[in-house]
C-alpha cells in the first residue's frame, strides 16, 4: 500500500517569529533523512505594496535555497493585499478557497508536506485560510514557531493549545537571549510539556539572524552607492548615530560590531571614525556629498558608502525597523539556520510525531 501524504502547517502567534527560517532548517535535516518534502505558502502576505513581487522572490528563494523542483513548490492561493481584502468585503470575491485549497494540493506526491501559515493564528480567517482553518482542510498537524521576549511566552503557548487542539504536535521557541537559556530550559520547557505541549525546538538567540545586508538597507533606503558596491553583501548587525564630539563617538563605535552608522555628509571627522572602527556601512544624510578623502579611505578598506534623502531620524527609523525583520535571502542567514536547528531541534521526536520513517540510516 502506498504511503499517504503527511501535512506539516508551520505556523506562529505573531509575525516575524521564524517560520521561513524555521522551514529552511527542517527542509533541509528531513531531506537528509530520505523524507521526500513538498513545500507551499495558501496565503501570501503583503510586507509592501509591491506584494505580488515580493512573495514570487521568496518562492523562488525557497525553491533554490531546499533544493525542490518547481513541481515541489507551490506558489500562493491568493496575496493579502487591500485590493484582494476589499473585493472580499464588498463580496466582489466570493472564492471557496477551503476547496481551492484542496485543488491547491492535488496530485502531491512527497512523504511530507510543509505549509507556511499566516502572520498569526487568525490572519487569513476572512478567506478561511487561518492556521486552524487550513490544518482542518488537509488534516494538517501544526508546529508552532513562537520568538521568545519574556515569561508571558506561556500566556500565548496555553492559548494557543486551547485554539489548536491536538493539532498542535509542537512548539519551536526562538531567539532565545543567552541570560534566558536556563529559565527556558529548567522551567518554561518542563511546564509546557506538563501541558502537553510538547518543547521540539529552543534556538538561542543569533545576532548574524538579526542582521541586515548592506544591499537590503540600500534598497530600503533608496540610497545612492557612492563606493563599494561590490560589498553589499555585508552584514550590518548594529545601528550607531554618528552625532556627538569626534572622542566619545570614537570610544562608543569601539563597543560596536559590524555597525551601520548613520551621520550628516559634513561631519568628515566622525565619518573618518567609523571607518576606522567596526564599521560596514557608512550612511550619509544631509545632501552634502562627502569629502574625496573619505570615500578613498572607505575605498580602502571596503566599505560601502551610501548617501541618502532622507533626514538623519527618519533613516534611524528606517534601519532601525529592519533588523531581525528581513528575509534570511543571505547563504550565511541560510547557513546559520540550519546548524540551529540540526542541533537544537528535536528532528526524530517530531518525525515520530507525524509518522514518518527515515529511508536513509542514521
Amino acid at each position: 500500500m502506498a504511503k499517504s501524504t503527511q501535512y506539516l502547517l508551520v505556523g506562529s502567534t505573531e509575525a516575524y517569529s521564524g517560520k521561513s527560517a524555521t522551514i529552511v532548517g527542517l527542509t533541509h535535516q528531513l531531506v537528509q533523512k530520505g523524507i521526500s518534502v513538498a513545500y507551499g505558502k495558501p496565503l501570501g502576505t503583503c510586507l509592501i505594496n509591491d506584494s505580488t513581487k515580493i512573495e514570487e522572490e521568496d518562492v523562488s528563494f525557497l525553491s533554490n535555497t531546499l533544493e525542490l523542483s518547481s513541481n515541489q513548490i507551490k506558489p500562493p492561493l491568493l496575496y493579502l493585499d487591500r485590493d484582494t481584502i476589499n473585493q472580499r468585503l464588498q463580496g466582489h470575491n466570493t472564492t471557496d478557497y477551503s476547496a481551492a485549497l484542496q485543488d491547491y494540493l492535488q496530485n502531491t506526491q512527497e512523504d511530507l508536506v510543509l505549509l507556511e501559515g499566516p502572520g498569526n493564528l487568525s490572519e487569513g480567517s476572512l478567506f478561511h485560510l487561518s492556521v486552524p482553518e487550513i490544518a482542518e482542510v488537509v488534516n494538517a498537524s501544526i508546529l508552532l514557531v513562537s520568538r521568545y521576549d519574556s515569561l508571558l511566552l506561556v500566556s500565548s503557548l496555553l492559548a494557543a493549545k486551547k485554539f489548536l487542539g491536538d493539532r498542535l504536535v509542537g512548539v519551536v521557541i526562538n531567539d532565545i537571549p543567552p541570560s534566558e537559556i536556563e529559565t527556558v530550559s529548567g522551567v518554561v520547557k518542563p511546564y509546557l510539556e506538563q501541558q502537553s505541549i510538547p518543547v521540539l525546538g529552543m534556538l538561542p538567540q543569533d545576532n548574524l539572524l538579526h542582521s541586515v545586508s548592506v544591499r537590503e538597507l540600500a534598497t530600503r533606503l533608496d540610497a545612492q552607492v557612492l563606493c563599494r558596491r561590490d560589498r553589499l553583501d555585508l552584514m550590518v548587525e548594529s545601528l550607531s548615530i554618528g552625532a556627538m564630539n569626534v572622542n566619545s563617538a570614537l570610544e562608543y563605535f569601539r563597543q560596536r560590531n559590524n555597525m551601520a552608522v548613520v551621520t550628516g555628509g559634513d561631519r568628515t571627522d566622525l565619518q573618518l571614525a567609523a571607518l576606522e572602527t567596526s564599521t560596514h556601512c557608512l550612511i550619509l544624510t544631509g545632501h552634502t556629498p562627502p569629502q574625496q578623502l573619505i570615500l578613498s579611505r572607505a575605498e580602502d578598506l571596503e566599505i560601502p558608502v551610501l548617501s541618502v534623502d532622507f533626514d538623519t531620524l527618519t533613516t534611524v527609523e528606517i534601519v532601525d525597523r529592519s533588523f531581525g525583520k528581513v528575509p534570511i535571502h543571505e547563504p550565511i542567514k541560510v547557513n546559520c539556520i540550519r546548524e540551529l536547528i540540526a542541533k537544537y531541534f528535536d528532528l526524530e521526536r517530531l518525525m515520530t510525531c507525524l509518522g514518518l520513517e527515515p529511508a536513509v540510516p542514521a
